[in-house]
C-alpha cells in the first residue's frame, strides 16, 4: 500500500510539473499462452495412452512419417499431423494432396523487428496461424529466431535482429499470436545456428556467458510465452551436434528453460540414434532418408526408428527413454486438444483479405528511411519527372528455402510506383547517360536473393556496384531502394546517394507501402534492428569461413556430411551488434535503432521514480515526447542501461526497453517504461548464474543507439 502511494504521489507531482494533462503511452503487460489443457493433465493422460501401447506403436511415434507428418494415434484419437513453415507465411508444398490453394506471403521476419511494434507482431503471427488451420496444418514450424551475427548468413532475413531484448519481445508476441488460433509454433534453430555455411558441419564454441545473455534470451522469451514446440539446430554446439546434445535439450531448454513440450530434430541432423534417444529429443524429423544424399553415404542409417529396437535389445537405451519421448508427443497434441478438434477450420478462408491488410501494414511500418539529404524525400511534387530503374524492380523479391512463401496478388516495386505516380514516372532498366540526367529525380533499386542453405557475400558483385555508381556521377538525386535480408556493403554508393530507402523482402503487397512512403502518403517509422557495417571485416564474426573456401550457392555443400567440421569461434563473447562497433570504437554505416521520419520529435523532462532502486522493486521512467513537425509520424523510444563499474567487461549500453508512440503534428504524451533488476544484471559463469551488482547505471532514453537524447543516474543498492 506504501508503495502504491509514492507512485500515485510520484504521478501527481509530474503532471503537476507539466502544466497541462498528458495522454500516456505505456506498454501493456504480457500475458503468456496458455494450452486448454494443463500440463500436468496431459502428461497424465499421455502417460495412460503410452502405456497400452505396444513397442512397435511407441517407436512408430518417435520419427516423422512421409517428410512433413506425424503418426496418428488411432486408440486416442490422435490424428496424422502435417507440419509445415514457416516464420514469415505458410509454405505451400506442391507435392502433397489437399494442400491450401494460397497463403499470403508477408514480409521477412526482420521487416517485422523492423516495426519494433509488438502487437503487430501479435497480429502477423495469428494471419499465419489462422492459414495453418485453414489448410489442416498443426505445426507451424516457426518462428525462426537465431541471433544476427553475421551480416552474410543466408537465413537472416528469416529471423529477429541482433538485439536479444528486442527480439524476446516480438517473438513473445508471436508465439502469443500463432497459438490463438490453435496452431503449434516451433521455436527455431535450437541453439547458435548463426550461420548456414556448411551449417551441418559447422561447430559453434560459444561461452556459457554469451549464450545466456546474447542466443537463450529470445528462446527463454518463447519458451515463458507458452510456446508447444522446439527444433534443434543443425550446427554443433561446443563439440556436439545439438538435435543429439544433453547439454542442448535437456541441460539448457529443459531444466535451465523450463521448457515441457514437444522437441523435434530439424531434418537430417541425428547421427548418432543412441545420443538423441538419451540426449531429451522426441521426435527425428523426417524418421527416413532420401536416396542419393551424399549425408547418408558417410553416416547411413542413423533415424531413430530404425535403430530403435536394435538399441533396445543391446541395452544401450531404455524403454522407458522411448517412453518419455512417445509422452511428451502426446502430450502437446492432447494440450492442444487435438483429439477434441479438427486441425483443418475453412471458415479461416474469408479471414485472408484481413492478412493481407496485415501484411501492408507491417511493410509500412516496417520500411527504414536511411537516409534522406535536402529532405528530398517525399516526392510530391506533381511536376517531377522520376525515373526507375534496376533489374529487381520487376522481380519478386524474397527469401529463398523453406522460409518462401509462394503469396498470389504479388506486387512488384514497379506496379507499386507505376499506380501511385503514373505519368510522372518512367522506367528503364539500363538508361543512358541521356536519360539519367534528363530525371528530376532517380529511383535506383538493388539487392540481394538470400536464401536457406549457403551464406551470401556482403558485398554486391562489381558490375552492380559499377552500375550505381554510373547512376549517381550523372545524376546527384537518386534515392537508393535496397531489397535484402540483412545488411550489405553500402560503402561504394552510400556517401554518393540522396537517400536511401530499406525495404528488406517486403511480402506480395509490401511494395504498395513502399510507393506510399516514397510518396509522403506515409512516414516512414521503421528502426534497424541491426547495426549495418562499411566492410565485413568490421564484423564480430569476421572470419570464420575456413581458410582456402569461399561462399557457394546450392545445396550440395549443405548436404555433403563427409567435408571436416570447422570450427566458429565466438571469440567476440557478448560483443555482437551495436555493443561490438561501440566498445571497439568502430563508426557503421548505419547504427543499431536508426531509422528516419518526415517530422520531428523532441523528448524533454526526464524523470525517474527514484534515485535509490532497491532489489525487487521497479524503476519508473517519465519523459515527455513531442510531434515538433507538420505531418503525423510514429516515433520508436528506446531505453538503455549503462552501467558505470561492474566486475565483468559490460557493453557500453544495452537495449532494455522501448514503445512505439504515434503522434499528431503538435501532439505531446507522457511516455511511462520501467525496469527491474533483471535487465541490470548480467551472467556471472562462476555462481553459473544471472547477478545484478549494487552501484550506479545510466537510463539512456534515445532515438537510436547512437542518439541518447535524455540521461539520469540512479544507484542500485
Amino acid at each position: 500500500m506504501k508503495k502504491a502511494i509514492l507512485y500515485v504521489l510520484f504521478i501527481t507531482i509530474i503532471s503537476c510539473t507539466m502544466k497541462e494533462e498528458l495522454q500516456v503511452s505505456k506498454n501493456e503487460a504480457f500475458v503468456p499462452y496458455t494450452p486448454p489443457v494443463a500440463y500436468d493433465t496431459a502428461i497424465e493422460r499421455g502417460d495412460a495412452i503410452v502405456a497400452k501401447m505396444t513397442i512397435d506403436e511407441k517407436i512408430d511415434m518417435i520419427g516423422g512419417h512421409n517428410f512433413f507428418f506425424v503418426h496418428e494415434v488411432e486408440s486416442a484419437g490422435l490424428p496424422r499431423l502435417y507440419l509445415s513453415d514457416a516464420t514469415q507465411g505458410v509454405h505451400l508444398r506442391k507435392d502433397l494432396d489437399d494442400q491450401l490453394e494460397r497463403s499470403v506471403a508477408m514480409p521477412c521476419p526482420i521487416m517485422l523487428t523492423s516495426t519494433w511494434n509488438r502487437q503487430l507482431a501479435h497480429d502477423f503471427a495469428r494471419s499465419i496461424g489462422e492459414e495453418c488451420r485453414a489448410g489442416e496444418i498443426a505445426v507451424l514450424l516457426g518462428p525462426g529466431m537465431n541471433h544476427y551475427r553475421l551480416a552474410q548468413n543466408g537465413r537472416n532475413f528469416e529471423y529477429f535482429g541482433e538485439d536479444p531484448y528486442l527480439a524476446a519481445r516480438l517473438i513473445e508476441n508471436y508465439i502469443r499470436g500463432v497459438q490463438s488460433t490453435g496452431t503449434i509454433a516451433t521455436l527455431k534453430h535450437f541453439i547458435a545456428n548463426n550461420t548456414d555455411y556448411r551449417r551441418r558441419t559447422s561447430n559453434s564454441i560459444v561461452s556459457e556467458r554469451a549464450l545466456h545473455e546474447l542466443y537463450l534470451p529470445a528462446f527463454k522469451a518463447g519458451v515463458d510465452a507458452g510456446a508447444m514446440a522446439v527444433m534443434t539446430a543443425y550446427n554443433q554446439l561446443n563439440g556436439e551436434w545439438c538435435g543429439q546434445s544433453k547439454y542442448a535439450i535437456t541441460d539448457l531448454l529443459r531444466k535451465e528453460l523450463g521448457f515441457k513440450w514437444l522437441v523435434m530434430s530439424d531434418w537430417w541432423s541425428v547421427w548418432d540414434p543412441e545420443k538423441a534417444i538419451k540426449s531429451g529429443l522426441d521426435l527425428d524429423m523426417p524418421g527416413e532418408g532420401v536416396e542419393g544424399w551424399p549425408m547418408f553415404d558417410q553416416f547411413g542409417d542413423s533415424f531413430l526408428r530404425s535403430n530403435a529396437k536394435r538399441l533396445l535389445d543391446e541395452g544401450k537405451v531404455a524403454e522407458s527413454d522411448i517412453d518419455r519421448m512417445v509422452r511428451n508427443i502426446i502430450a502437446t497434441e492432447l494440450a492442444m486438444e487435438l483429439d477434441q478438434r479438427p486441425v483443418k477450420d475453412e471458415s479461416f478462408l474469408a479471414k485472408f483479405e484481413q492478412h493481407e491488410q496485415i501484411a501492408l501494414q507491417t511493410a509500412r511500418e516496417g520500411i527504414v528511411l536511411l537516409k534522406n539529404e535536402n529532405k528530398l524525400l517525399p516526392l510530391n511534387n506533381p511536376e517531377l519527372k522520376i525515373l526507375a530503374t534496376g533489374r529487381i524492380m520487376t522481380l519478386r523479391m524474397s527469401g529463398g528455402g523453406s522460409a518462401d512463401v509462394e503469396g498470389y496478388n504479388w506486387v512488384t516495386m514497379l506496379d507499386a510506383l507505376k499506380a501511385r505516380f503514373g505519368e510522372q514516372l518512367s522506367y528503364v532498366e539500363a538508361p543512358t547517360e541521356e536519360q539519367i540526367e534528363a530525371a528530376d529525380v532517380v529511383l535506383c533499386a538493388t539487392g540481394t536473393f538470400d536464401s536457406e542453405g549457403w551464406d551470401k557475400p556482403f558485398d554486391l558483385p562489381e558490375e552492380e556496384n559499377d552500375r550505381i555508381q554510373n547512376i549517381l556521377l550523372s545524376n546527384n538525386k537518386v534515392v537508393m531502394l535496397v531489397n535484402s535480408g540483412s545488411g550489405i556493403n553500402m560503402s561504394p554508393w552510400n556517401d554518393q546517394a540522396a537517400a536511401i530507402i530499406y525495404s528488406w523482402y517486403p511480402g506480395q503487397n509490401g511494395n504498395q507501402a513502399l510507393a506510399e512512403i516514397i510518396a509522403g502518403d506515409f512516414s516512414p517509422s521503421g528502426k534497424l534492428p541491426i547495426t549495418i557495417e562499411k566492410d565485413f571485416k568490421d564484423s564480430p564474426g569476421h572470419p570464420y569461413i575456413p581458410e582456402d573456401e569461399i561462399l557457394y550457392t546450392g545445396w550440395d555443400i549443405d548436404s555433403d556430411m563427409s567435408l571436416p567440421v570447422y570450427d566458429i569461434h565466438y571469440n567476440e563473447g557478448v560483443f555482437t551488434g551495436y555493443r561490438w562497433y561501440e566498445a571497439r570504437d568502430i563508426e557503421p554505416h548505419y547504427h543499431f535503432g536508426h531509422g528516419l521520419s518526415y517530422t520531428s520529435f523532441e523528448y524533454d523532462q526526464l524523470k525517474l521514480s527514484t534515485p535509490e532502486l532497491k532489489k525487487g522493486e521497479k524503476l519508473k521512467i517519465h519523459f515527455t515526447l513531442e510531434n515538433t513537425g507538420e505531418t503525423e509520424g510514429a516515433e520508436i523510444v528506446q531505453l538503455y542501461i549503462h552501467d558505470h563499474k561492474a566486475s565483468v567487461e559490460r557493453p557500453e549500453k544495452e537495449l532494455k526497453n522501448f514503445i512505439k508512440v504515434h503522434l499528431k503534428p503538435g501532439e505531446k504524451r507522457l511516455v511511462e517504461l520501467e525496469i527491474d533488476e533483471s535487465q541490470l544484471s548480467f551472467y556471472d559463469e562462476d555462481e553459473h548464474q544471472w547477478k545484478a551488482e549494487a552501484g550506479k547505471f545510466d537510463v539512456l532514453i534515445g532515438s537510436a543507439s547512437n542518439n541518447i537524447l535524455l540521461e539520469k543516474t540512479f544507484t542500485l543498492k
